[in-house]
């Protein structure tokens, strides 16, 4: 897809549920917590369906962690005909000291303009 702009997707994936949060790729766009979604095909499918419907003229990147979910989402949007990133969590930047883990956290971090 040629598109005017980028819209990022983070997600962190569990196996029962995902957590979704979105940024559009530019300067000063602020991340917005879309929720919780259902760790399934139809809901993936929805999910992409709708960030379409919200940001038509937009490239939809989609970012997940690498985890045990497996590839199945990557091969999923991918032949929804979007990108997909799998993101190894060793490259995800924590700050010093930080140990709490949080879902919402990491899908506002995959979705802000992620560098990988």
């Amino acid at each position: 897809m040629n598109n005017d702009t980028i819209t990022f997707i983070g997600m962190d994936t569990h196996k029962e549920f995902t957590e979704v949060a979105y940024s559009e790729y530019q300067r000063d766009a602020i991340v917005q917590h879309f929720g919780r979604i259902k760790t399934t095909k139809p809901a993936i499918k929805k999910l992409a369906k709708q960030m379409q419907s919200k940001f038509p003229n937009a490239t939809l990147h989609f970012v997940y962690e690498a985890g045990p979910c497996g590839y199945w989402v990557y091969r999923l949007l991918t032949s929804l005909g979007h990108c997909c990133f799998v993101v190894a969590p060793s490259l995800i930047p924590k700050k010093p000291g930080d140990k709490i883990k949080t879902d919402k956290r990491d899908a506002t971090f995959l979705s802000d303009g992620c560098p990988f």
